[in-house]
């Protein structure tokens, strides 16, 4: 069976004033990677060199622009006047199923932020696009955490069956992953303080910068013991 041209997820947000936000994202099939239209009246606040990520291995001759702020551009400028407690009715159509929930707005937002960044071309959160596939909004942690897990886990088992580079199946780089993503996300929270006048979209990256450091905290704490116990059926 042929591949379809696209992927679609669609968030839409009604909110209490009846008004309605409705966002397409679009995705290359084969690659998750975003599909967009080119603009040419780039807010400045786009520019790799402002509030560049520390951990950026792009360079302004080669990418004069961050991908994941010119992906963001519409939604940042959608919220930038949002307020995130306001609650909202949030509607995310994808290929199998469509997920509703009234919810606070960052809720959402978070949500539609973190598909767009991990399929921007960021080569940091390019890392995170197996996760899109099956994207799940408003995932609690735990939930997160064992998709998060799954995938690096199943990255690493690739890796060494395609002889590319020693699996790290003791997930010793796991946590200088999450490191990368919590230095991304407060990173492009300094990029959009100039630019939202209120806190939707910071609270939403906020969300995102939240999961990893619980993420890292829980391992820390509890290895992987918390979740060992419901694989007896495996491990006996």
């Amino acid at each position: 069976m042929a591949l379809k041209k696209t992927l679609d997820i669609t968030y839409k947000f009604t909110l209490p004033d009846g008004q309605t936000k409705e966002f397409q994202v679009v995705l290359d099939p084969e690659t998750l990677a975003l599909k967009r239209e080119e603009r040419a009246d780039l807010p400045d606040w786009t520019k790799l060199t402002h509030q560049q990520c520390p951990n950026c291995p792009l360079k302004p001759a080669d990418s004069p622009r961050c991908p994941t702020a010119v992906a963001l551009v519409d939604v940042i400028d959608s919220f930038k006047d949002s307020l995130s407690s306001v609650e909202a009715d949030v509607e995310i159509l994808t290929e199998a199923r469509t997920y509703k929930k009234h919810a606070p707005l960052s809720a959402g937002v978070s949500g539609l932020i973190g598909l767009v960044m991990s399929t921007s071309g960021c080569p940091i959160l390019d890392k995170l696009k197996p996760m899109v596939r099956e994207h799940l909004p408003f995932a609690t942690l735990k939930e997160s955490l064992y998709r998060f897990l799954s995938m690096y886990t199943l990255a690493q088992f690739l890796k060494g069956l395609k002889g590319k580079s020693t699996p790290d199946m003791e997930l010793k780089g796991l946590m200088a992953f999450l490191e990368d993503l919590r230095t991304v996300n407060r990173a492009f929270c300094q990029r959009l303080y100039a630019v939202c006048r209120k806190d939707a979209s910071l609270n939403a990256l906020v969300h995102l910068d939240c999961f990893a450091d619980n993420t890292q905290f829980f391992l820390k704490r509890k290895g992987l013991d918390d979740l060992a116990r419901y694989f007896h059926a495996h491990l006996d």
